[in-house]
Order: structure tokens, then C-alpha cells, then sequence
């Protein structure tokens, strides 16, 4: 199924999901009582620095998933808001994984036609307007900010700007294997693709999406710009005291 866009006048992303409720397994004992979004990097949480960026791309509001000690959530923003932004949070007595907490916040997207999805895990300053732009240019239900390099290359784009593959799963090298960035939108059309309730990875829809239209997900490689995923103990402690 392609989308067909509004006019460029509604093209503005008002709303921005940050998943922040995973486990954070990989930082413990830091992550015992604390939600990993939520350690400090640069006498801030991490999460804040997501929203920072976010922000300046014109978001307005946020929704966060919770589930790990969802309370600190409210300790940190006691007030239902970061800066001027209100934030929304859905709470996930059962981990639902990314496509399973996308579907989850459904009925909070309201009449917005696409959202920004963040992993609340990752500290970047890479510029977003060329993810915007390649999202409105391909037509697509999901567009994908890339990396050309990074530890797990595993996302191939053709030389159209589509995604051909992920994980190898459709045997379709394209032109280039590359690093996903862990932000992405989708138009909330792509919704309909998820099972409610079900406990699943967005990249099994995604490339579900793919088998069935190959023109359907975009993807972008923007490499200006840091980008650090925080999914270790020696990531975490090298960044944990920088002023980003």
C-alpha cells in the first residue's frame, strides 16, 4: 500500500514517540532502579537530549512508553512536560517491543498523519530536515535515518533512496549496507500493519511492508553530525561526563 501525502503545507511533525521502556539489561547494575533514559549524560538525562532535538525540529508535543520502574518518569518530569513540550506517557505492564508500542499509543496520535519515532537510547545531533524532506520527496509509510557507518550495517538502501533489506532478510544487497539510526516516521496509515497487543520488533512489519511494495519504506543516510548509541557500559562511561 503507498500513501499519498497532503499538500507540503501539512508536512510539519507535530508529534514524536521516544521509546523508553526497555530494560536497559545491558547497563545494570545502573539500570536496577532506573530507567536507562533516564541516566545522566552531561549532568542531564538521556531522554532530554532526544527531546532537545526533537524540539528544534519542530515537535510539539511528546509520548513516551514506559514499563521498567515507569515511576522515575514521573520523579523526573513531575509536571507532565520538558521545557514547554507536554509529554504523554502510555505505560507497558507487558513489554510490547517497538512495533508493539507504536500500535500501543495509537489512540494518542489523535488526527496527526505521521509521527517521529526516537529510540530514547541514543544521543545525536544529526540534522533531521533531510529526513523530513526524503520522507515528503518518496511518498512512503516509513522513512529511516541512516548511518553509512556503525556497528551493525545491516539496513540496504537502493539507488533510489528505498530500503531493499533488513537483516538480510530479502537477500537484496541494494547499493549500500548501513547503520539504522533509530529515528524514523511513520505515517500513521503504517499503523494498520500492527497487531494490537502484540509482542513485535518494528522491523518485522517494516520488512513485511517491503516484501509487499518495494517503494513503500525510504530511507536516508545522514552522516553529519555525532551519534551514540548508549547499549554499553564503556559507551555510557565515555559520555557519561561530556558537555554534548
Amino acid at each position: 500500500m503507498k500513501h499519498v501525502h497532503p499538500d507540503p503545507a501539512d508536512q510539519k511533525i507535530r508529534t514524536a514517540f521516544i521509546l523508553g521502556a526497555g530494560l536497559g539489561t545491558r547497563l545494570r547494575p545502573l539500570t536496577q532502579l532506573t530507567p536507562k533514559p533516564l541516566l545522566p549524560v552531561g549532568g542531564r538525562p538521556i531522554i532530554t537530549h532526544a527531546m532537545e532535538h526533537l524540539r528544534a525540529a519542530g515537535v510539539t508535543r511528546f509520548i513516551i512508553n514506559t514499563h521498567h520502574c515507569p515511576e522515575k518518569y514521573l520523579e523526573a518530569f513531575p509536571e507532565g512536560r520538558w521545557e514547554d513540550v507536554p509529554i504523554t506517557f502510555r505505560h507497558e505492564p507487558v513489554l510490547l517491543d517497538t512495533a508493539g508500542g507504536i500500535k500501543n499509543i495509537e489512540d494518542l496520535i489523535g488526527q496527526d498523519r505521521r509521527i517521529i519515532v526516537y529510540n530514547g537510547d541514543i544521543i545525536t545531533n544529526l540534522p533531521l530536515e533531510p529526513l523530513l524532506k526524503r520522507h515528503t520527496e518518496l511518498c512512503t509509510e516509513a522513512t529511516l535515518a541512516l548511518r553509512s557507518r556503525g556497528p551493525l550495517t545491516n539496513v540496504h538502501i537502493d539507488s533510489q533512496g528505498f530500503i531493499c533489506d533488513m537483516r538480510n532478510t530479502l537477500h537484496n544487497p541494494g547499493v549500500q549496507a548501513c547503520l539504522f539510526a533509530g529515528i524514523y516516521i511513520l505515517e500513521t496509515a503504517f499503523l494498520r500493519r500492527l497487531a494490537a497487543g502484540k509482542i513485535e520488533s518494528i522491523v518485522l512489519p517494516l520488512i513485511e511492508s517491503i516484501r509487499q511494495n518495494p517503494r513503500s519504506v525510504g530511507g536516508i543516510v545522514i552522516d553529519e553530525g555525532f551519534w551514540h548509541d548508549l547499549g554499553t557500559m564503556e559507551e555510557y562511561r565515555t559520555l557519561r561526563d561530556l558537555t554534548l
